[in-house]
């Protein structure tokens, strides 16, 4: 496992969020970043650590839902013709778009979709990707 922590997020003065690059967080990581070895990973998880049902499902059904009704309604606005897939071409900006509609949760955005299950979309995106690339590099 490889913790390469290049960019910190904080919000600024005018309310936008602001990207603060390592040189200037105060900490110093080796150029590669800090590898750990099996022995230094503080937790591995096996089959029955990773309660993808009990441990997720079950606490945020609701959640889930109006997630899985984001995806739909991004579908039908950007490939209406296509089955249910991630246009990935469409969706390479998942911190933006989601400190976007993070500045309105709590609203419901035009489509009818509320602005926090766009931010937990975004979320998962942008999670799905950084494991993605975690994996490629190993």
């Amino acid at each position: 496992m490889i913790f390469k922590g290049k960019y910190m997020y904080k919000w600024n003065k005018e309310g936008d969020i602001e990207i603060v690059p390592q040189e200037q967080q105060g900490v110093e990581l080796p150029q590669g970043g800090i590898e750990l070895s099996e022995e230094e990973t503080p937790i591995k998880f096996t089959r029955k650590q990773t309660p993808i049902f009990t441990g997720v499902l079950n606490y945020f059904p609701d959640a889930i839902r109006e997630i899985a009704k984001c995806s739909y309604v991004g579908q039908q606005q950007h490939n209406p013709d296509k089955p249910l897939a991630w246009d990935r071409s469409k969706s390479g900006d998942e911190l933006d778009a989601l400190s976007r509609h993070l500045l309105e949760a709590g609203t419901v955005d035009t489509d009818g979709i509320r602005h926090s299950a766009k931010v937990a979309w975004r979320a998962l995106a942008n999670l799905q990707k950084e494991i993605e690339n975690d994996n490629e590099a190993v």
